[in-house]
C-alpha cells in the first residue's frame, strides 16, 4: 500500500490516523508544495486526475480524496465495523459529520489556516468565521457527548480531527468550546495516535 502525502497535509494525516490506528503498513510518498501547488508530473495525474493529496494506492485500487480513502479503509480492513458502522442510523451519523468536514471545516479552519500558514490569497476574516460557526456545531454535539456519531470514535471524528486541531495555525480560538476541547484531548489520548506538526500540544485553557 502506497499513500501520496505531505507532513503539513490535515487531509493527508486524516489517512495516516486511520491506517495508524487499523494497524496497516503502508510505504509515504511526499509530494512537495511550491508557491501554493502540489508539485506532480503526468504519471501522478494518472492517479489523480486533480492533482491533489491524498492518493492512496492498494493492489490495483487507486483512491484520491480523504473522505473515499477513509471510507474505503474502513470498510476493507475493519472488521469490527467499529470506525463505519453499518447501523443505517449510525452509518448516517458518519456521514452527516463527513458532510461538515468537507464543508464549513474545509471553508473555515482549512481556508484560515491555509492564508495564514501559506500565503494563501482569501478573506481571512470570512474564513473565521466560518470557522467559529463549525465550531460551534462541533460543540452542539460535544458538550454533551464524547464522540460524534455514537460511543465511540468513527471515521467522522477523524474527519474532523486534524483542522480543529490545527485552527491556532488559522488564529482561531477554540477556548469559547470546551467541548470541543475535551474531544481534542480524548482524540489525542486514543491507542496507536499519531501527530502531526500542531496537533500533539494541548490547546490552551
Amino acid at each position: 500500500m502506497k499513500l501520496h502525502d505531505r507532513d503539513k497535509s490535515g487531509n493527508a494525516y486524516k489517512i495516516r490516523l486511520l491506517l495508524s490506528f487499523l494497524n496497516i503498513p503502508y510505504e509515504r510518498i511526499p509530494v512537495a508544495l511550491k508557491n501554493g501547488r502540489n508539485q506532480v508530473d503526468s504519471s501522478y495525474l494518472q492517479l489523480n486526475p486533480r492533482g491533489q493529496i491524498p492518493t492512496l494506492q492498494d493492489g490495483d485500487a487507486v483512491l484520491w480524496g480523504s473522505t473515499a480513502i477513509l471510507s474505503y479503509l474502513a470498510l476493507r480492513y475493519d472488521k469490527t465495523e467499529h470506525w463505519l458502522p453499518r447501523d443505517p442510523v449510525r452509518f448516517g451519523q458518519v456521514m452527516q459529520w463527513l458532510e461538515l468536514a468537507q464543508n464549513e471545516i474545509q471553508s473555515g479552519l482549512f481556508q484560515a489556516r491555509a492564508i495564514v500558514q501559506f500565503g494563501l490569497a482569501g478573506d481571512l476574516q470570512a474564513a473565521q468565521r466560518v470557522a467559529g460557526q463549525a465550531l460551534d456545531v462541533l460543540e452542539s454535539r460535544l458538550r454533551i457527548e464524547q464522540w460524534l456519531a455514537g460511543p465511540e470514535p468513527t471515521i467522522a471524528d477523524i474527519a474532523c480531527f486534524p483542522y480543529v486541531a490545527l485552527a491556532g495555525e488559522g488564529k482561531v480560538d477554540v477556548s469559547p468550546h470546551p467541548g470541543v476541547q475535551r474531544w481534542i484531548d480524548d482524540f489525542r489520548s486514543l491507542d496507536r495516535f499519531v501527530g502531526m506538526p500542531g496537533t500533539e500540544a494541548r490547546c490552551p485553557d
